[in-house]
């Protein structure tokens, strides 16, 4: 353990160790990459750039970039999510608001709703942090599908391993 002094400065980092089981951190650089590789496609047209995979508390966090024009998905989530607008735009069917570059949204857990991409936007990049599950359903509620945490870390894993990355390129976002 280091020894006390009185010779402190406020640029002193803190002098003792983090507790032996606490997890690494995860800094990504350059969230917004420039290599190709690192958005794993999810859909035509659509990708995901994995930042936060967290298996040990059911959410994970990223970036969502779509290249199309039209209804993304439809879906209901149990837990809240959080996402904020870094490029382009998007709405919800459900709502008159429209998510501009630069808009913070917080959906509330229960809500079902439509996301929309319209045609005068040719790139739209939206960081969110998804809790829980995405339950995919039709318009009537019937459900076609889900994502969670541990389906995302299989797509990363498999497109990875496919661009020459390799599978445990994903474990960086794993916590």
């Amino acid at each position: 353990m280091p020894v006390e002094t009185t010779d402190q400065t406020p640029l002193m980092p803190y002098q003792y160790p983090n507790p032996p089981d606490a997890l690494p951190e995860i800094v990504v650089e350059s969230a917004i990459p420039t290599d190709e590789r690192l958005w794993v496609p999810q859909a035509e047209n659509v990708w995901f750039r994995p930042l936060c995979l967290n298996a040990s508390q059911g959410y994970w966090m990223n970036l969502l970039k779509v290249r199309k024009s039209g209804v993304l998905s439809r879906h209901r989530h149990p837990q809240a999510v959080h996402g904020f607008v870094l490029k382009g735009k998007w709405k919800y069917l459900e709502h008159d608001w429209w998510a501009k570059e630069g808009s913070y949204v917080f959906e509330p857990p229960g809500e079902t709703h439509t996301l929309y991409v319209p045609e005068d936007c040719e790139e739209m990049i939206t960081y969110f942090q998804v809790n829980g599950v995405m339950y995919y359903t039709d318009p009537w509620g019937k459900g076609m599908g889900f994502e969670d945490v541990f389906t995302k870390i299989d797509m990363c894993r498999k497109h990875f391993e496919a661009v020459g990355l390799g599978a445990d390129y994903v474990k960086q976002f794993i916590r």
